[in-house]
This record gives C-alpha cells, sequence and structure tokens, in this order.
C-alpha cells in the first residue's frame, strides 16, 4: 500500500508541475522557459528591461556616479532674483535654487525612489499574499470576510488613501512606504484569490483530495506556487505605480522631510516657485520619473503577454 501511495503523490506531483508547462508548440518546455525565450524577441521587453537595468545601476552606485556632493551649495554665490545658473563647465545640468548640482542631485534621488518603490510593493505583496492565502485556500465564511474587507479598502481612491495614512503617520519615510503599501494590498490580494480559485479545480488538486493529503500540503505544495506568475508580473507594474505615488505625496509635502535625502518628488515642488525663471528644475525630474515608470510599466506588460496563455502562440 505504501508503494501505491508514493506512485499515486508522484502522479500528482506530475499533474501540478504539469499545470506550470507551455502544452502544446513548446515541446513540453517550463512556463518560464518558454516566457523567457518570448521576452527576449520582443522588442518592448527590452527597452524596458534596458530602462530598469540603467535604473538600478544608476541608484545602486549613485555616490559614486555622482559628480560633486549634492548638498554642496557651490553656484549658491551666481544666483541673482531672477537667474539661477543653468548648464556651464563641471555642471551638465546647472544648479537647483541653492546653487547645487542639480546632476547630482538627479542621481542620488534615484536612491530614494527605488527603496520607496521597492520596500512599498514587497509589504503589499507580502500582506496582500496572506489575504490571498486565506480566501482562496479556505473559502466560504473566510473568502467572504476577507474580500469584503478588501472591497472596502478598494472604495477608497488610493491616492486619497495614501495621503490620509500619511498625514496620520507623521511626515517621514516610512509613512510614507507604509502609505503606498496599503493601497497594493488589495490588487495582490485580489489577484492571488482569483489565481488559487482557478487551480483549485485542476486534476492534481482533486487527485490530491482524494487521497486524503492535508490542505496545507496541497494549498502551499502545488496550488500556491502555479498562482504566483499573475503576481510577479503585477509586482513589477505596481513598482511603476508605487514610484509615481511616491513622487506625488512628496510634491504635496508628505513626503521625507530629511533635506539630506534629495527625492524626485520633493525637488519638483521645490520648483513651483521658480518656473518662469529656469522651467528644466521641474522638468528633469518629472522626465526621471516618467522614464523610469516607462521602463517598470513597458517590462510588466511584457511579461503578462509572456506569461498569458492566451497571448501564445
Amino acid at each position: 500500500m505504501t508503494a501505491v501511495g508514493d506512485v499515486r503523490r508522484r502522479r500528482i506531483d506530475e499533474l501540478a508541475a504539469r499545470a506550470g508547462q507551455v502544452p502544446e508548440g513548446e515541446g513540453g518546455v517550463s512556463l518560464t522557459k518558454s516566457a523567457f525565450r518570448r521576452l527576449r524577441r520582443n522588442p518592448v521587453a527590452i527597452t524596458g528591461a534596458v530602462i530598469v537595468v540603467v535604473f538600478l545601476v544608476v541608484a545602486a552606485f549613485a555616490p559614486l556616479l555622482a559628480p560633486r556632493d549634492p548638498l554642496a551649495q557651490t553656484l549658491l554665490g551666481e544666483i541673482r532674483p531672477g537667474f539661477i545658473p543653468g548648464a556651464q563647465e563641471g555642471f551638465p545640468l546647472g544648479a537647483d535654487e541653492l546653487g547645487r548640482d542639480l546632476l547630482s542631485r538627479l542621481i542620488v534621488g534615484s536612491r530614494q525612489s527605488l527603496l520607496i518603490g521597492v520596500v512599498s510593493t514587497l509589504l503589499g505583496v507580502v500582506v496582500g499574499m496572506a489575504l490571498g492565502v486565506l480566501a482562496g485556500a479556505f473559502g466560504g465564511w473566510v473568502d467572504t470576510v476577507v474580500m469584503r474587507f478588501i472591497d472596502i479598502i478598494l472604495s477608497i481612491p488610493s491616492l486619497l488613501m495614501a495621503i490620509s495614512i500619511s498625514v496620520l503617520l507623521g511626515q517621514n519615510q516610512w509613512s510614507l512606504v507604509i502609505a503606498i503599501a496599503v493601497t497594493q494590498v488589495p490588487v495582490f490580494a485580489r489577484l492571488l484569490r482569483g489565481s488559487m480559485l482557478a487551480q483549485r479545480g485542476s486534476d492534481y488538486v482533486l487527485a490530491s483530495q482524494a487521497l486524503g493529503i492535508k490542505r496545507s500540503r496541497i494549498v502551499f505544495g502545488h496550488v500556491l506556487p502555479n498562482s504566483l506568475s499573475p503576481l510577479i508580473v503585477q509586482a513589477t507594474l505596481s513598482l511603476a505605480t508605487a514610484i509615481i505615488e511616491a513622487a506625488a505625496l512628496s510634491f504635496l509635502g508628505l513626503g521625507d522631510p530629511d533635506l539630506a535625502r534629495p527625492e524626485w518628488g520633493a525637488m519638483l515642488s521645490n520648483a513651483q516657485d521658480f518656473l518662469s525663471v529656469r522651467p528644466e528644475l521641474a522638468i528633469y525630474p518629472a522626465l526621471c520619473i516618467i522614464v523610469v515608470a516607462l521602463g517598470f510599466t513597458l517590462l510588466g506588460e511584457s511579461l503578462r503577454e509572456a506569461l498569458d496563455p492566451k497571448f501564445r502562440r
């Protein structure tokens, strides 16, 4: 009987593994390898990946890449009413309203955008996954309670909720992270729950239940791993949203108050009073936000198309 049980369990493992494989036309190649092959041939994915990689490298090595101290007011003596120094030797993008090197501040500011975006997205993924697993694995009244809670959060506009949380928690970097993470929790929870519900009707799940295998093993050993692909795609897209929301909150004065840490949204906010004198103070940070958000969006959409069975040929 033990040998028969082992054979059946191996069969279940094979069915579960097959659920994560590409069927026809791909020669039984795993979903991950097949998606990677399509991404390599997709110019949109390559463009997004290049932008993301450049952003990550700049943020990781910002202190080394910045040509000057972002806090040094080197050109303060040249600033006059109605005049802020533009591009000149040693200052490729000119100076800001306090005579600080604008290029160095943009480079160092990328670290704050990356930190806030990644940490808030990870926090949203973890909490959203916990709620999604509860709803998708147990169903019944647990599913109802969790999803009604998610619906309540979704009924509040995300930016309004982020502003409210930032005000309640105080003006600091971590309140910004928590505020953005809370707005992303419902997205991941609903996505994982729907993916797990779709997997619950699979052959390997029904076979496991017929053999009397524990629910925890079925959920965490097979259903959850086969339900993670949509979450990976959404996390990539949510990074773009998190960076934009962080910039928006900083623009509204709810970001990190520490002036020793430049941030693109705060730079946009500070440039409002000098748009008529030197509009580049707002244009350059805005371009950085747009390009980085575009890179994550292009990469995320390409991942979605590569992993979605409807786009396979």
